[in-house]
């Protein structure tokens, strides 16, 4: 009887997802996490991917990868521009990407299709599913805190909100200068994107979120009013499964040996993502910064980080051998193992929403150094709300850094202790949260039944 329901169970689950992640960065990896999680509920993954950052298909050797043609030109493929670049993008894929599920849609050889999960910001996706008559589901890769942002912002805009340091009277405790801007060549760029991702989020058929009741239980709430589609926090994606690579950058290793010679939490690791840019001057202020702040550092510069150089040119001559060790440099790092070292204090980062997850998963409160979009209202909410952080609000100062990380890693007072122990009582959170029972673990039962039910 037992192994008959099995079986029937097998078959019930033996049904296909689609997936459509944003080649970038900070969003390929949720997808590909996410895609991970629904493979162990039985699912069979297939992901459609442009030829701008494709992912490595043979380190998902479970999944089946499809290669549609982005038609960019040379000098449009790059993140110089990233809302030119996501506009472009979307009017290009509209007919390749159709071709390419319909395709996949046609062939009865393969388990039947269940349903379709793109990125919020391919939205054009909204209309090719409803031709192909295939329920799309929305996955947006950052936190829910800050896509309320995105949605108030054309409206905001129309207000003229000119002082920097004023609140946001309707997001708080967003200040004006939290707002999610982007810049881009065409601000109208920015609008149009943005409203068009809301309007097709709304008309899908339900949300995903990499992020957990317990954190943002205001944001989902309102949201989940806003939208009025069945929305499934089920995050951190990360936490489900050991550190799998989904970086589209070969991480150097030398950063946990160098790590394995450090003292517990003495650490500051820094890494501003992916996409964000420094001027040499700013670069160089950093450099001092950490030099100046005598504690042990790991240095994430990543090849373009600073505008006009290659890599350390701009460096003083013999900058880290006077540092006697107590520096380390490199390109990029495994970042999920290099937060999870014992090593490891603090955690110097722009506020994307995968490092802010992944750093509160670990424990390890946060410098907040956001430089565009949603890392603004992420930095915010870690300084002024979860308070986990410190905000480097002012011009980067080497002073000001080498205080900030002092004060963060050795002369903790009353606020920066009771800052640990906030992040400690966050860190339990999310264990919880993904337990039997737990909020995400719901969540993603919940998620699982109804695909099976499309």
């Amino acid at each position: 009887m037992e192994i008959t329901r099995e079986i029937h169970m097998q078959q019930k689950t033996a049904r296909r997802l689609i997936l459509f992640p944003l080649p970038l960065q900070g969003h390929i990896t949720p997808m590909l996490q996410l895609a991970s999680i629904l493979y162990t509920k039985g699912f069979s993954i297939t992901i459609i991917h442009t030829q701008f950052n494709p992912p490595n298909p043979s380190n998902y050797p479970h999944f089946t990868f499809h290669s549609i043609p982005d038609g960019l030109l040379e000098s449009e493929a790059n993140t110089s521009d990233v809302i030119r670049l996501l506009t472009l993008m979307n009017v290009n894929c509209i007919t390749p990407f159709r071709d390419c599920l319909a395709k996949l849609l046609a062939d009865v050889s393969k388990d039947p299709v269940a349903c379709l999960i793109t990125d919020a910001m391919w939205h054009f996706t909204q209309s090719v599913a409803e031709i192909l008559k295939i329920p799309r589901i929305v996955l947006r890769t950052s936190s829910v805190c800050s896509f309320l942002a995105f949605v108030a912002l054309p409206h905001l805009l129309e207000k003229n909100l000119s002082i920097q340091e004023e609140p946001v009277q309707e997001l708080p405790p967003l200040k004006v200068k939290d707002l999610p801007m982007i810049t881009t060549r065409n601000s109208e760029d920015l609008y149009q994107l943005l409203s068009l991702a809301v309007k097709e989020t709304r008309a899908s058929s339900g949300f995903i979120w990499n992020s957990f009741e317990d954190l943002e239980p205001l944001a989902l709430t309102t949201c989940t009013q806003k939208l009025t589609i069945p929305t499934f926090p089920i995050g951190p994606f990360h936490k489900y499964f050991p550190a799998s690579s989904s970086s589209l950058l070969t991480q150097d290793q030398s950063s946990i040996s160098w790590l394995n010679t450090q003292a517990p939490k003495s650490v500051i690791y820094v890494s501003f993502g992916s996409i964000a840019a420094l001027n040499e001057a700013q670069f160089l202020e950093i450099a001092w910064g950490l030099a100046n702040s005598n504690q042990p550092f790991l240095w994430v510069v990543r090849p373009g980080l600073v505008r006009g150089s290659e890599w350390l040119e701009p460096l003083p001559n013999g900058f880290l051998e006077n540092l006697n060790g107590r520096g380390h440099i490199v390109k990029w790092a495994p970042q999920e193992k290099v937060l999870a070292h014992h090593a490891t204090g603090g955690f110097w980062t722009h506020n994307g929403w995968n490092s802010t997850l992944e750093s509160i998963c670990e424990g390890v409160p946060m410098i907040c150094q956001p430089f565009f979009g949603d890392q603004m209202v992420n930095a915010r909410y870690v300084s002024h709300v979860w308070k986990v952080g410190v905000h480097l609000e002012n011009k980067i100062e080497r002073m000001e850094i080498a205080r900030a990380i002092r004060r963060l890693m050795v002369e903790a007072d009353g606020k920066e202790k009771e800052m640990r122990e906030r992040i400690e009582h966050l860190k339990e959170k999310v264990d919880d949260c993904l337990s039997q029972g737990g909020s995400s673990y719901q969540s993603l039962e919940n998620l699982t039944s109804y695909l099976l039910s499309f």
